[in-house]
């Protein structure tokens, strides 16, 4: 990897570490924070995986085992609520670079768009809407909900993306490293049960 890109990863890694950002935000911040032209060549996520994870055994090693584990079990209560809509886990809190600073990614795959809202409505959940990029770069309503997560003392941002239901083969495809993307319910649970180990 080539000097520029291995510094806009390693700025990109604080971003995501300390302000809770994406990937794709948080290169794209690093780049104006370092003055670098915009036509630069950005580093790939794995780059900024790999710096995000060296960044967190230097900085963060004694709290964030414990910050992750928070997340994945505030996750994991929203995915049981919300089981009829096939939920997945993704982004920092699936892949285990998660700190308190990360917000909750859901995938929800639903034969009705608006079910999930009415669910929300129904429940008594205060909620947002925008669109965001879906998995494959179509815009998707994000229902933006702020959750408390109690062994963190602070809320969190549960962010629901709606796909329709047959978008849920092509959620599951293994990156370039051949992980898993994202996982379900039982795939959360296997998660915090190994790090009971």
């Amino acid at each position: 990897m080539d000097d520029l890109k291995e510094e806009i990863a390693a700025a990109a890694a604080r971003l995501v570490v300390e302000e809770g950002l994406e990937y794709g935000p948080a290169k794209r911040r690093a780049v104006k924070q370092l003055g670098v032209p915009a036509r630069a060549a950005l580093p790939d996520n794995d780059q900024v995986d790999a710096a995000v994870e060296e960044y967190i055994s230097i900085f963060c090693a004694e709290s964030q085992a414990e910050e992750l584990r928070a997340l994945r079990e505030l996750a994991l209560q929203w995915m049981r609520r919300l089981e009829m809509f096939r939920p997945y886990l993704g982004g920092a809190v699936w892949r285990g670079t998660a700190t308190r600073r990360s917000d909750i990614y859901l995938q929800l795959f639903c034969d009705d768009p608006k079910s999930a809202e009415i669910s929300l409505i129904d429940r008594g959940v205060r909620f947002e809407v925008r669109s965001v990029p879906g998995l494959q770069g179509e815009m998707v309503d994000a229902l933006s909900i702020h959750a408390l997560c109690e062994p963190l003392g602070e809320h969190v941002g549960v962010h629901l993306l709606i796909n329709d239901l047959d978008d849920v083969r092509g959620a599951l495809q293994p990156d370039a490293r051949g992980r898993a993307p994202r996982g379900n319910i039982a795939a959360v649970d296997k998660l915090l049960k190994e790090d009971d180990e």
